[in-house]
């Protein structure tokens, strides 16, 4: 399994979700944001400052902040 998270994804890059480790309420809107096991994210684009990042989920332009970001593994 990947050790990659979704903060290691440059602009451009795109990636499939492999799991979540975010708990509680924030694992719930992730989820219902579409981010669940196998689903494309692209980074759109990262903030001047790093944080908040944008990324493509299912067609829509969602903004990730990092330590959120941080549960989310990619492959």
């Amino acid at each position: 399994m990947s050790k990659n998270n979704l903060t290691c994804l440059q602009e451009g890059e795109s990636a499939r979700v492999v799991s979540l480790l975010n708990t509680g309420t924030i694992k719930r809107r992730l989820q219902d944001l579409g981010l669940v096991e196998g689903t494309q994210v692209q980074c759109i684009q990262k903030s001047p400052w790093g944080d908040p990042v944008a990324y493509g989920i299912r067609g829509a332009v969602i903004a990730i902040r990092t330590e959120d970001a941080q549960g989310i593994l990619i492959n």
